[in-house]
């Protein structure tokens, strides 16, 4: 089923970033999704629809649930998604169709937690551990930058990335975030810092490394029929894709080629555009060398080039291809699944000419990545600022 131009997102809010002890997960998730709401200029008795994703610092086993509980909501439609990093573009995959089928007529997603604060680096590192495979993986003590430090070292071997451009990523990324009023990071950093930082697993040291915030995200979804009695600008789904490879990094089918290729195919194919015809591309970027493989496979970089795109500055504001304008994971923040969700609120901004010091000029079409796991599971949308 082709979803083109039958789903928008006509309300984007954020929860105030950092390091928030005052504030529960729950708390976040309900900020992020009054502005949303408010954004979208609607009551929250017209949502009929939630979708949220997991938590380590809320002890609830049905947390879509208990957040429309929080929230004071009975949806007819809703859930809590699982899918790792990739987890707010499923949830848009699922709100969008959702909404075309008569499921719903408008859906929230929301996504957050209190992980700077709500819980010890310890209990972090335990409940992360269980993304290893627990027979092959996690008895070796391998983390979760172990896994991706791995995936690092074998595409620097066969594409030859280098480990200052994967600096430059991070440095990408923070000078974004500097523009950014609601960032958790605002000190400026270097190449030099990047690579003088903490080491971390070999090649990733600590700023090639997502950050640790409490932050909440959300976003309003319905049909551009329902938008029209709205007030919020929308801003149109053109194409969504999504594959699911493997699980554990030991299942992968390679070390070096993932699943972006193929969602990308299937987002370009629905919306009738390609990668020359994105403004700007949001990537998921837990670490550094992931949006380099992720402008790669989603054709925006031909094989063993990304990295060069961010070190010649290509990827900042101005350049040819704008990424992560709003800081990304390295920067911005990154709370579980939240990340993701801001890539996807970030691009909603920007198409609507709402990103202030940091806009794109022009920018009419945007290309979101989200991934889940160790590169396990993809999603690739493409929005537009106008239905095409």
């Amino acid at each position: 089923m082709s979803l083109r131009n039958r789903a928008v997102i006509v309300g984007v809010g954020e929860s105030d970033i950092g390091k928030l002890p005052h504030m529960s997960g729950l708390g976040l998730n309900a900020q992020a999704a009054r502005r949303a709401i408010a954004d979208a200029g609607i009551k929250h008795t017209e949502i009929d629809g939630l979708l949220t994703a997991y938590s380590f610092t809320e002890p609830y086993f049905m947390l879509g649930s208990v957040l429309a509980e929080y929230l004071g909501l009975t949806p007819r439609f809703g859930g809590s998604m699982v899918v790792g990093g990739a987890s707010p573009a499923v949830m848009l995959h699922h709100a969008a169709m959702a909404v075309e089928t008569g499921q719903a007529d408008v859906v929230l997603v929301c996504a957050g937690e209190n992980r700077a604060s709500g819980i010890s680096r310890d209990a972090a590192v335990s409940a992360l551990a269980a993304v290893g495979h627990p027979y092959f993986e996690a008895p070796y003590g391998i983390g979760i930058p172990s896994l991706y430090a791995l995936v690092a070292q074998a595409y620097m071997h066969k594409y030859g990335t280098k480990r200052e451009e994967m600096a430059a990523v991070a440095v990408n990324t923070r000078n974004h975030a500097l523009k950014h009023p609601n960032a958790h990071m605002k000190k400026p950093i270097t190449i030099d810092d990047v690579l003088e930082s903490k080491p971390i697993s070999d090649p990733l040291n600590m700023l090639d490394c997502c950050l640790i915030s409490d932050a909440g995200g959300a976003f309003v979804v319905t049909t551009p029929e329902r938008a029209a009695d709205m007030s919020g600008k929308p801003v149109y789904l053109a194409g969504i894709g999504e594959l699911h490879t493997h699980e554990h990094l030991t299942s992968a089918p390679s070390l070096t080629d993932y699943g972006a290729e193929h969602t990308a195919r299937i987002a370009y194919d629905m919306a009738g555009l390609g990668p020359q015809d994105m403004d700007l591309a949001m990537l998921y970027d837990c670490f550094s060398i992931v949006p380099i493989i992720e402008l790669e496979e989603l054709g925006l970089a031909p094989r063993g080039e990304g990295g060069a795109f961010f070190a010649e500055g290509h990827a900042a504001v101005g350049g040819k291809l704008p990424v992560n304008t709003h800081g990304g994971m390295l920067s911005h923040a990154h709370a579980g699944a939240v990340g993701g969700l801001m890539d996807i609120v970030e691009a909603v901004r920007q198409l609507r000419g709402e990103a202030g010091e940091r806009q794109v000029a022009g920018a009419e079409a945007a290309v979101v990545h989200n991934e889940g796991g160790i590169l396990s599971s993809h999603c690739t949308m493409v929005f537009t600022s106008e239905a095409r």
